[in-house]
């Protein structure tokens, strides 16, 4: 568990299952409420990792796996050093979109990357952050894939292949299990939330689950 102030949450899922406008409602409403927040996202957040972001997302561009993995990883540092920590540090909560539980879905499994080399390279990345929770959105494939073809034009990653994304939807599914989150005690607590239904009945969801977690601010009313 972090041990500054602060709190981090994560936001994590496969493409289309929603959790940037979960995390984007959760801002509103921290908001609404004065509760000192931060919000960033993976990989970007910097001056540098905007830099990498193009370079990652950038469709038609040719990067090996190691290469894609290890920028993604310096995308993070530069993220955690700069913007994750200080903030933490501040006593605020820190929302990041996307966390290195991605890195595990898209890099390791997607990709075929090396599990133990991928945990050594990420534990250097972070400087042994762990989040506090991290939020899990889980929905069936096929309500996923309309909400991403909705979305436009894909980008690097969301046009990877199916192949690839059928490997990554299976280490987001692992994820969720008890046993497999008792074994990797680096990506901290997680909680599974169905991201089945309107936005609000995922809202209603996505704040029972923190809820559970820290009682005060996330069952407090709107400040009037």
């Amino acid at each position: 568990m972090n041990t500054a102030p602060g709190r981090l949450i994560v936001f994590e899922a496969p493409e289309g299952a929603g959790k940037t406008t979960q995390l984007r409602r959760l801002v509103a409403w921290l908001t609404e409420r004065s509760v000192p927040h931060t919000a960033v996202r993976e990989p970007g957040g910097t001056p540098l990792g905007d830099e990498i972001r193009g370079i990652l997302l950038e469709p038609g561009r040719d990067l090996a796996p190691r290469t894609e993995a290890l920028l993604f990883m310096a995308s993070r540092a530069e993220l955690v050093d700069r913007v994750i920590r200080p903030a933490l540090e501040r006593g605020e909560f820190v929302l990041a979109d996307r966390f290195f539980l991605s890195t595990y879905a898209y890099q390791v499994h997607g990709r075929g990357l090396p599990f133990n080399e991928v945990r050594t390279a990420n534990a250097l990345a972070t400087g042994g952050l762990v989040p506090d929770l991290t939020i899990l959105l889980t929905l069936r494939a096929s309500e996923r894939q309309k909400r991403a073809a909705a979305r436009g034009a894909a980008d690097r990653m969301e046009g990877a292949g199916d192949d690839f994304h059928d490997r990554v939807d299976a280490a987001f599914a692992r994820f969720a299990s008890a046993d497999w989150q008792a074994s990797h005690p680096e990506c901290g607590p997680i909680a599974d939330v169905s991201g089945a239904g309107t936005e609000e009945q995922v809202f209603e969801r996505v704040l029972a689950a923190l809820s559970a977690r820290w009682p005060f601010p996330f069952s407090e009313p709107a400040a009037r």
